[in-house]
């Protein structure tokens, strides 16, 4: 008798133990199955970064501009030209041969991608566009030239005037560069790329002024400003092809003339700018 009394009292008090004790089952895991979406594996890892290079080649539209001419030193000229017409000068026919590389219009590029979460970055351009003042077209002359005034359309022959920068018209650029994803892959990734960016004009002109020829050095002629906007495909990682479309703003301020180097032109103008590219990846 007193036994069972005590198996009886020892079960009582077992049981509200046995009860807190007892965990609720979890569901099972989720079974993935071909349907379930996976997350894509990105080629730059983020908050990691990426140094690139890049080279590409170009062609570009120029607007027309007064380009002004003056020597009161060793001449007597100071006079301006309005609205001249402008143009590229491609020179592709030979850039496939590994000597030519740099004779048709290229560019060169080299930036950092920090991957943070404003997926910003830096680069420094050189962009070698050039550019060619149409010969034989009909210009409004207006100015002296050694003592004769004009201000009159005038037909301009290479004899009269000849201007170019054809080696070139160099913008070298610092740019702020922001990127913004637009698919990502495991393979290949595709992204916006903007850019804004400023810097020196070092140039290289070739110029006949009233028969006085001067061919370069490279020195600063002015300043540029230009933004562009464009497509970038990141293959496997380290590979990527760009292409962009930029505008420009160029101030020629201290073009040399002659072969004394006394003369000088300055002239305003805005570009429009093609650029197709490839390039590497280097993560950080």
């Amino acid at each position: 008798m007193r036994f069972h009394l005590l198996f009886a009292g020892l079960t009582a008090l077992a049981g509200p133990a046995a009860a807190q004790n007892a965990r609720p089952a979890l569901p099972p895991a989720p079974t993935q199955t071909a349907a379930t979406p996976r997350l894509a594996t990105l080629p730059l890892g983020p908050h990691r970064g990426t140094a690139y290079v890049s080279w590409g080649y170009n062609r570009e539209v120029y607007t027309r501009s007064d380009i002004r001419f003056v020597n009161t030193t060793t001449d007597n000229y100071d006079f301006t030209f309005v609205d001249a017409r402008a143009s590229d000068k491609p020179d592709f026919q030979d850039f496939w041969r590994f000597n030519s590389w740099t004779i048709p219009q290229y560019d060169l590029t080299a930036g950092y991608l920090f991957n943070d979460r404003h997926d910003l970055g830096v680069e420094v351009s050189w962009n070698h566009l050039k550019y060619v003042v149409d010969d034989n077209q009909v210009i409004h002359v207006r100015g002296q030239i050694r003592g004769h005034q004009l201000d009159k359309d005038t037909l301009v022959t290479p004899d009269f005037v000849h201007l170019q920068h054809t080696n070139g018209n160099n913008y070298l650029l610092l740019n702020l560069v922001k990127r913004q994803r637009l698919r990502v892959g495991r393979y290949l990734a595709l992204s916006a790329i903007g850019k804004v960016g400023a810097g020196p004009l070092i140039s290289y002109t070739v110029s006949t002024v009233l028969g006085n020829h001067a061919e370069g050095p490279f020195h600063y002629h002015g300043w540029v400003a230009g933004g562009s906007v464009g497509l970038r495909l990141d293959v496997f990682r380290y590979f990527f092809l760009q292409s962009d479309v930029q505008g420009a703003f160029a101030n020629y301020t201290n073009t040399w003339l002659g072969a004394d180097q006394q003369g000088r032109a300055t002239h305003v103008f805005g570009s429009g700018q093609f650029i197709a590219a490839f390039g590497f990846n280097v993560p950080l």
